[in-house]
């Protein structure tokens, strides 16, 4: 039977799914919080990594080689790059990039390092499922490239060179990492970002708030996933 893992990378993001999810158990592993349960029959198995590429890999990993996970469902926010995204809408990554891995000196382009990739592609079913409960929820998704990288970036210069360089259309710290895991052990996976702050943001916003809201509406979506998943 499959075993789909949900991950977000922090409490958040993830608690709104947990509350759906029957049978609860909670394992401590590897200085973690794994959930596992059911829903609609399906087995899952939820955790947060905490923020960052290097936590991202460590609960990918556990998920897939301990919890012996066979799907990755990521749910989390992320800035945005592209001028057509605003605050609230939800991407879809069709690639992931690392922009803030850099060997150039050493005649390579930027986000490559010998034996990787530039760009590591999620699963085509996935997508096309995620797109199927868009339409069904009547929501906006849009699909573009993911960069990810080990720092929050604030600079709209940094963000302009990210955008020209990994033809990126948003910014999060943990996405690229998860794919390579993925990749490497051939699960399909899926990542899932809603956008949390962008280019011509209001002073009043209130990041707290967005992303209890942004969570919710992403647990809604991820779990309309799992109940088409075969």
């Amino acid at each position: 039977m499959n075993k789909i893992a949900i991950m977000g990378a922090m409490p958040e993001e993830i608690e709104p799914i947990i509350s759906k999810l029957k049978n609860l158990k909670e394992t401590k592993y590897a200085a973690n919080t794994y959930y596992e349960g059911t829903y609609h029959g399906k087995e899952l198995v939820v955790a947060y990594s905490k923020i960052g590429k290097v936590f991202a890999t460590l609960t990918a990993t556990s998920l897939i080689e301990k919890f012996e996970c066979d799907t990755l469902l990521f749910s989390g926010v992320a800035g945005a790059i592209s001028p057509d995204l605003n605050i609230g809408d939800l991407i879809i990554a069709d690639g992931l990039v690392q922009h803030d891995l850099d060997i150039t000196a050493f005649g390579h382009p930027y986000g490559y390092v010998p034996e990787g990739e530039v760009c590591i592609l999620t699963d085509v079913a996935l997508r096309n499922i995620a797109k199927e409960v868009a339409k069904e929820k009547g929501l906006k998704l849009v699909e573009g490239i993911i960069a990810t990288g080990d720092q929050f970036v604030a600079d709209p210069e940094r963000k302009e060179w990210i955008s020209k360089t990994f033809k990126a259309d948003a910014l999060e710290m943990e996405g690229a990492a998860v794919a390579v895991v993925c990749d490497s052990l051939e699960v399909p996976f899926f990542i899932l970002r809603a956008i949390s702050d962008s280019a011509d943001m209001d002073a009043s916003f209130n990041f707290d708030e967005f992303l209890e809201s942004s969570a919710k509406t992403s647990a809604d979506f991820i779990l309309s996933m799992v109940e088409k998943i075969q």
